[in-house]
């Protein structure tokens, strides 16, 4: 059995970052789950494919070639969607809104979903999303929940629209963080909530060491 370590939680708990420098430390491979979704949705986005066109939508799920690529500890992965970079896409508010969308899909949630599994290699893999513990690798040995309370959250999101060139305000920035909770939360198919067997970690008040210490505690026991 390949060790997977899932990392899930909403927008702004630190992940990504998290799941960065752990599976750095150990030496695994590292899925960014909501990546996926952010790619395909500007793959559905090039290729004039709207949200109802499920048929399509469907089709291209099944060819997304997509390739995560690690740079330093503290960054995110590098993402290439048919050999181009799109990680600034990527980040912007506008993509992470309509794939939220789209992730609320069953029939593409269920092609992506393989995609997501086919990342567990040896030595191990480290997997951040929302229901990377509860539905993708449900049997995996350890499991992560983040939380933080929604106005740091925001704070944070903004911080990162900042450093990527795109502009915003706080109480914009909250809205739409609570509007994504609520859609992840209440969506029929893979909501986000915990898995029964999850650490959860409150991050409000933490540093990303604090963080990344409580982690690597589970694993190296």
């Amino acid at each position: 059995m390949i060790p997977v370590l899932t990392l899930d939680g909403p927008s702004g708990v630190g992940k990504g970052t998290v799941a960065s420098i752990v599976a750095q430390k150990l030496n695994w491979h590292q899925l960014d789950s909501g990546a996926i979704y952010r790619a395909f949705t500007i793959a559905a986005t090039d290729c004039s494919i709207g949200i109802d066109n499920l048929d399509d939508l469907l089709k291209l799920a099944g060819k997304l070639n997509l390739e995560f690529k690690s740079n330093s500890k503290q960054a995110p992965l590098s993402v290439y969607l048919d050999g181009v970079d799109i990680t600034t896409k990527l980040r912007t508010e506008e993509t992470a809104i309509l794939a939220s969308k789209y992730a609320q899909l069953a029939p593409l949630r269920k092609v992506l979903l393989v995609k997501q599994r086919q990342f567990q290699k040896p030595p191990g893999l480290v997997a951040d999303g929302r229901d990377m513990g509860t539905v993708v690798f449900p049997d995996a040995p350890f499991k992560v929940f983040l939380t933080a309370d929604p106005e740091e959250r925001a704070r944070r999101r903004l911080k990162q629209l900042q450093v990527g060139g795109n502009t915003g305000n706080i109480s914009h920035t909250l809205a739409e963080v609570q509007k994504r909770d609520e859609r992840d939360k209440n969506r029929a198919h893979s909501p986000l909530k915990p898995a029964k067997d999850a650490l959860m970690i409150d991050t409000t008040n933490l540093t990303i060491d604090e963080v990344i210490s409580k982690v690597m505690a589970i694993i190296e026991v």
